[in-house]
């Protein structure tokens, strides 16, 4: 299958400023997140969408595809399905987001594999299990529930599952979504029609709007953690990562 791995690239943002082009290790965020994306073996191509000319140069830079898309998106699905419009042989579409400089190649295989092997599934996503009590609570931590099928039930900020009886027997286990995301070419094409409901809007979460319109999100399970950069901490926290050989795999 012609699989197109797209990795939206906005220049600005609140808490780190041209962050595509922060410099982690050496090279540009964006130039790590690229480097991963090309190494997943179901890829087929990496192209990087941005609305900016100091992205796109840097992209160009280190010899990846750039291309220059709409500056009024509201979301990296947005520009993503700007450039499966232009690529009509793309079959699947994986949106990588451009803050996930130390994601793992496997990760990307895996939310792939969960779509490419069942027609049924219009769209995949990654979690991982979360072993830090403190991140439970975390509104900043997304969490996900599934059904026996690993479809998502639903995705919060809040702890779900709520342990009701802490003093019982059950053990609850708690999963952190990884926003990565996987999509059929027609659902990811239909996205830009859909309404927004009230869930995505209280919790300030896209993946909402797919369920809220009916669609289901199959989500593989992972035992790769990675880093979203939202923060110079959070560039810290990478670099540390790579320091200890996280790059190296």
């Amino acid at each position: 299958m012609n699989i197109l791995a797209v990795i939206p690239a906005r220049y600005a943002s609140t808490r780190l400023p041209g962050k595509p082009l922060v410099s982690i290790g050496g090279k540009p965020m964006i130039e790590r997140v690229w480097e991963r994306a090309r190494r997943a073996s179901l890829v087929s191509k990496v192209i990087v969408a941005t609305d900016d000319e100091r992205i796109a140069k840097a992209v160009k830079s280190f010899g990846g595809e750039a291309v220059l898309t709409r500056p009024d998106h509201r979301s990296g699905t947005e520009r993503v399905a700007e450039v499966a419009a232009a690529h009509p042989d793309a079959e699947i579409l994986v949106n990588v987001q451009g803050d996930m400089p130390i994601i793992e190649p496997a990760a990307i295989d895996a939310a792939i594999e969960a779509v490419r092997d069942d027609e049924d599934v219009k769209l995949g996503t990654l979690a991982v299990p979360i072993t830090n009590p403190a991140e439970i609570m975390d509104p900043n931590i997304v969490k996900t529930v599934l059904d026996f099928d690993s479809n998502a039930l639903y995705f919060s900020r809040a702890p779900i599952p709520w342990v009701r009886d802490r003093e019982g027997s059950v053990h609850a286990r708690h999963l952190k979504h990884i926003g990565l995301y996987v999509f059929r070419r027609e659902a990811l094409l239909e996205f830009a029609t859909f309404p927004q409901g009230d869930l995505e809007r209280i919790e300030q979460l896209e993946q909402l709007r797919w369920l809220e319109n009916g669609y289901r999100i199959r989500v593989a399970e992972t035992e790769y953690k990675t880093v979203e950069v939202d923060t110079p901490e959070d560039v810290k926290r990478v670099e540390q990562a790579l320091a200890s050989g996280a790059g190296a795999r």
